[in-house]
């Protein structure tokens, strides 16, 4: 039994953009305000805060080709600050956090609450949706592999280790860290998780640090907020400006996750942490880069030297202090990997809850934070394309072309989804709704061009990867809809069954039958087989159905929904948000009280065959019947009992 895609567009609630958080089930109302903002700085902005290690040096490395001036250095410095107020602060912190679904954001959060007021769209934002979560599981494998063997090579800038170390050890260093922090995952993170907020203030505040004492070597540096330098640049650098642009657009990867984790933390805290500490910190390390990068061009032209990129952000410490920075940095990617790798892992209980994936274990972690969940086949998944990126690319340099592409087609995906959602759940008319929309957009579609032209230096990586997630998404939504309209052909009217049975009774047997159905309207094939083989009608027999609505969380007063049919049954709807993960024996023992030890499950299990002749095409047929094979046995994605379990089933053809 899967959760019906229409679930997506399903409406529980209405939402006008009003500022609301959803507090009965997240852990917003977990602690004070200060506490959380410490939270959020820790888990929200790991990504964004520690692109400094590689953004600024890559899109400088781009436009010093020709040569390098200081307009130059000053046209690259404001094409990242204006993209860190305008994309980050104008359109994530300002607009988009407010586009929230019940307190939850992120891609899947905002398919889902776009699908309410969908009506007829609900293909093409189902398409958009798919896209938008295969794209994050790109950023999902690149952002380990780089932003841990971007801090690894700061090892070089320690005195004495020019030569010391080796890339090849680099590389095994990084691998090391990798497979440690990947391997970690199944034991949580509660115990160590209350480090990374004072972990993170740490790292802004001397990554802000060494940028303000640096600005003092160029102070005119500090014109770079002005935008005509960012205008001047892309003008003249015709081509090589939009490469430019598709590596600065590095300085706001990881802003997706000021919404994706917003559900954790809530709007307001995440908005503190960012207007208080991180835009400043940011904003300060790259001034203080692009000011050593202007001394070090004077430095050179008085010497009669060329100029050399270098790699600023280690070299901006003292000697002494780059050791500690390297260590710094390190615990910074570390926690920044561990917030996309958990992002993951929510992303894929929402997509498995909207019946976009198929079933996968969940295990909790932590008993006091729902968010804190592990999915062995992701995490596993994600380790072995992450070591190959790093044995395949071996330098973050080179790794940084396939960075972007995957961040900025996301970037897009949600522009045009909050489109739908304030064009047909807020009610905005077009004109305003494309006034507010459009320059976003605009920009994102800038952004996302200037990285398409960096597909052949490894942007392909998170195409591909996207491309394959998005047809295994494609493949399992168009066969289970097969699948149900093969069995809806031959089903039979439930409440007219009942009444059939009433006059000629079967044989009867003591205890409660519970039988799964994605219809609860129509006769289970788990029960019309056990009629046909077994020939028993049990004493109570209960039609359960699953439903995952368009909410994160469901009151548990709402949860069950029960009607009886007649004296031999009764239909139970449970209901759950698409953050939730179901415990139906816990629910229907509320709603149907019945002794464990005489309740038995029945559930339906087709076995699929290929067929080149009928049905789907025969290649979605093998992939189909792959995902089926390796979905997670339903007893334990339900938390049912094994030993309580019957399975029956019918060959269908697809």
């Amino acid at each position: 039994m899967s959760s019906s895609v229409q679930s997506v567009g399903e409406a529980a609630a209405t939402s006008d953009g009003s500022d609301h958080l959803d507090i009965h089930h997240s852990s917003i109302h977990h602690g004070s305000f200060a506490v959380l903002a410490i939270g959020a700085i820790g888990v929200v902005f790991g990504d964004i805060g520690t692109s400094p290690l590689y953004a600024f040096r890559e899109a400088l490395n781009l436009a010093a080709e020709g040569g390098m001036q200081a307009e130059e250095i000053m046209g690259v410095l404001s094409l990242a600050i204006w993209s860190l107020i305008l994309i980050v602060t104008v359109k994530y912190v300002l607009f988009l956090m407010r586009a929230d679904n019940e307190g939850e954001g992120g891609v899947l959060a905002l398919l889902a609450l776009a699908g309410r007021g969908a009506g007829g769209r609900k293909g093409m934002i189902l398409v958009l949706g798919c896209a938008g979560a295969a794209l994050f599981y790109g950023d999902a494998v690149i952002t380990p592999a780089l932003s841990v063997l971007s801090a690894v090579e700061g090892i070089k800038t320690i005195p004495g280790m020019e030569s010391g170390i080796s890339q090849a050890e680099i590389i095994l260093l990084t691998l090391a860290i990798l497979v440690g922090l990947f391997a970690m995952q199944s034991r949580g993170t509660a115990r160590v998780s209350m480090l990374f907020g004072p972990v993170c203030i740490l790292w802004f505040l001397v990554i802000g640090a060494m940028g303000l004492i640096h600005v003092f070597d160029a102070p005119r540096i500090l014109s770079a907020f002005s935008p005509h330098h960012a205008v001047l640049f892309l003008a003249q650098h015709g081509v090589t400006g939009l490469f430019v642009l598709g590596a600065v657009f590095l300085t706001v990867t990881g802003a997706e996750a000021l919404t994706a984790d917003m559900g954790h933390f809530g709007r307001a805290p995440i908005q503190a942490g960012w207007f208080a500490l991180v835009l400043p910190a940011l904003a300060l390390n790259y001034l203080g880069q692009g000011a050593f990068a202007l001394a070090s061009l004077d430095a050179a032209e008085a010497a009669g030297k060329p100029f050399v990129n270098q790699d600023w952000f280690f070299l901006m410490a003292p000697d002494a202090m780059r050791g500690p920075l390297v260590v710094l940095a390190l615990l910074a990617t570390i926690i920044a990997s561990q917030a996309v790798i958990t992002g993951a892992y929510s992303l894929t209980r929402q997509a498995i809850q909207l019946g976009l994936l198929p079933r996968m274990r969940v295990r909790q972690t932590s008993a006091s934070h729902s968010g804190q969940i592990y999915i062995a086949a992701i995490n596993w998944l994600l380790l072995v394309v992450v070591v190959q990126l790093v044995l395949a690319f071996r330098t973050s340099s080179a790794m940084a072309a396939a960075y972007g592409i995957a961040v900025t087609g996301t970037m897009v995906i949600t522009t045009c989804l909050a489109y739908m959602v304030v064009r047909h759940v807020w009610h905005w008319g077009r004109p305003l709704a494309l006034a507010v929309i459009m320059p976003f957009l605009t920009i994102d579609l800038i952004f996302f061009g200037a990285n398409v032209l960096r597909v052949t230096e490894g942007g392909w990586v998170p195409l591909v990867l996207a491309a394959m997630i998005g047809t295994a998404i494609g493949v399992w939504v168009r066969g289970k809809r097969f699948v149900s309209e093969v069995e809806a052909a031959d089903a039979v009217a439930m409440d007219e069954f009942a009444q059939l049975l009433s006059q000629r009774p079967p044989r009867r047997v003591t205890g409660t039958a519970i039988y799964l159905t994605g219809n609860a309207d129509v006769v289970p094939g788990a029960l019309l087989h056990n009629l046909k083989h077994n020939k028993v009608l049990h004493e109570r027999n209960l039609i359960a159905t699953v439903k995952t609505v368009s909410t994160p969380y469901v009151d548990p007063a709402e949860r069950t929904r029960l009607t009886r049919i007649n004296e031999d049954f009764s239909r139970l709807v449970l209901r759950y948000g698409f953050m939730e993960s179901p415990d139906i024996p816990r629910d229907v023992q509320a709603a149907f009280p019945c002794k464990a030890m005489d309740t038995s499950y029945f559930i339906g299990r087709n076995a699929l065959r290929a067929s080149p002749e009928e049905g789907l095409p025969y290649w979605q047929d093998q992939i189909l019947i792959f995902l089926q094979r390796n979905a997670a046995d339903p007893t334990d994605f339900f938390r049912i009992p094994p030993n309580r379990v019957v399975e029956l089933g019918m060959q269908v053809t697809v």
